[in-house]
């Protein structure tokens, strides 16, 4: 084991890497006990049927794909059985023709003509069979016309034999190019990594081809196995569930020329949703993968597979790069096609992780038991006014006479009235209030004509307003007061004057 230090990007981490890539130095002691898999490395699913009863005859009923779906082994018997039985037995055919003609006492007599000539024991019927079903012909063993029932051996024999080639010769050449050995060239990575990927926790592995022929409409797709309990009580030992490898944006379509990473979001809809760095130390479940596609070379469609249990899971980290520029092409380099490093990753779910985004910025409402208090929220206070005509109806009694007809404290519709009992200042007030307190007339119709109880603006600055003249007239003629509030002129000025100020505030 070495270690290496790799920089990609801005992070930089020392990882220790064994010679199959898993990323882990571990003890062998500390390692978990291997356990039953549903599905091997190399693909081979871990499964026997047994206790089948009287099911075993659709077997013979499929006898061509039951020869093609045995062991070499036992292909290779059977062919040669097959055989060994079909040539004795037609041997032994001809031996009894040539043994009620007679043919065997009377073989070397030229006067008589023999069924066969020259067959006078049973290896001489046994080379002719041969010579015939071979048509090697020799010359020294043939039929003769004297003998119909040899002529009717003879058309069986041919038909048997066509028949026994194609079945037996098809079941082999159909062996020998099965897309199973296409699948050996296909990779899968020895182990799946878990890290953060476009800011989502993913789960990765990796697939590539070792030939230059290309699979033909790459389709891959992934299964969870893992045992659940229904909450009505069933226990499921093995549920199968789908892992989005990309079936919405078209990524499960693979362009399988150089080597590639897959990716499975975990997000809420993903079976990983809760799982955690912790919690991968007690799961149980195993990753199946599997690549389907036709082979370019012979149009057959190709499967391959492989699984990861979850101590072939790493989390924390991600592939190394194997694709380099070259002068002219690109390199595969396969040396570090299972080679992991580590990256910065948390330990978390992401169930978790968004729990803690929500309790880390809570959203906040108005609160309309508290309407009494101060509210800092600029937003709170704004809805608050919007709100209050409405919910002051399903207040108590006590609250309702409390508050206004619009449902605001009496408290603040009084604040502004004079100078000597204003509490609060224009900036101290609502939003909603600061903007009714800019209009003039807008608050005295909202409270039923009661304006007199509020000064919209000081009367320094009603004056200040007014026209030049009228201010003149203002400050001889009735001081400071002789201008109202709302913008109306006192009944003491001229009537004059009176006109010209109510055309100016109209």
């Amino acid at each position: 084991m070495s270690a290496l230090r790799k920089k990609f990007g801005d992070d930089y981490q020392v990882v220790t890497t064994s010679s199959s890539g898993s990323g882990f130095n571990q003890p062998a002691a500390e390692k978990k006990k291997k356990r039953q898999r549903f599905v091997d490395k190399n693909g081979r699913c871990n499964v026997q049927h047994g206790n089948l009863g009287g099911e075993t005859s659709r077997y013979l009923s499929d006898l061509f794909t039951t020869l093609v779906d045995l062991k070499w082994r036992w292909n290779l018997f059977i062919f040669i059985l097959t055989y060994t039985v079909a040539w004795l037995f037609m041997a032994s055919m001809w031996w009894v023709i040539a043994y009620i003609r007679g043919d065997l006492n009377r073989a070397h007599d030229d006067k008589y003509t023999p069924c066969v000539a020259n067959v006078y024991n049973f290896p001489s019927a046994f080379l002719f069979f041969i010579e015939t079903e071979a048509t090697i012909g020799y010359g020294y063993r043939y039929i003769t016309d004297k003998c119909p029932e040899g002529i009717i051996l003879f058309l069986f024999q041919s038909i048997l034999g066509s028949i026994v080639d194609a079945f037996l010769i098809g079941c082999m050449f159909i062996k020998m190019s099965q897309p199973k050995k296409r699948a050996e060239t296909l990779m899968f990575s020895e182990h799946a990594a878990i890290s953060m990927r476009d800011g989502k926790l993913t789960l990765m592995f990796r697939v590539g081809n070792l030939r230059n022929s290309h699979m033909v409409s790459a389709q891959i797709r992934c299964k969870l196995l893992k045992s659940r309990q229904t909450p009505e009580g069933e226990f499921l030992p093995l549920d199968q569930l789908e892992l989005d490898v990309g079936f919405s944006t078209g990524a499960d379509q693979l362009f399988l020329v150089s080597p590639l990473t897959i990716c499975h979001v975990i997000d809420s809809r993903s079976p990983f949703y809760e799982l955690s760095q912790r919690s991968m130390q007690t799961e149980q479940f195993e990753i199946v993968v599997i690549l389907e596609g036709i082979v370019e070379t012979t149009g057959m469609t190709c499967q391959a597979r492989t699984s990861y249990t979850e101590d072939e899971v790493l989390w924390g980290h991600r592939f190394f790069p194997v694709i380099s520029l070259e002068e002219g092409f690109f390199k595969v380099d396969y040396s570090q096609f299972h080679a992991t490093f580590e990256v910065p990753t948390p330990p978390y779910s992401v169930k978790e992780q968004e729990e803690a985004l929500l309790l880390s910025s809570p959203l906040t409402a108005p609160s309309l038991s508290n309407s009494g208090d101060r509210d800092t929220s600029l937003d709170g206070l704004e809805s608050l006014g919007d709100v209050a005509a409405e919910s002051t109806t399903k207040l108590p009694s006590k609250l309702q006479k409390m508050t206004g007809r619009d449902g605001l404290p009496r408290k603040l519709l009084r604040m502004s009235s004079t100078a000597s009992e204003m509490t609060y200042s224009l900036g101290e007030l609502p939003v909603k209030l600061q903007r009714i307190s800019s209009v003039p007339g807008v608050l005295e119709e909202r409270q039923g004509g009661k304006a007199g109880r509020v000064s919209i603006e000081p009367i320094s600055q009603s004056v200040a307003d007014l026209p030049p003249k009228l201010q003149k007239l203002a400050g001889s003629g009735g001081g400071v007061g002789a201008v109202a509030v709302g913008g109306r002129m006192d009944g003491h000025l001229p009537p004059k004057l009176r006109k010209m100020n109510s055309d100016r505030f109209t």
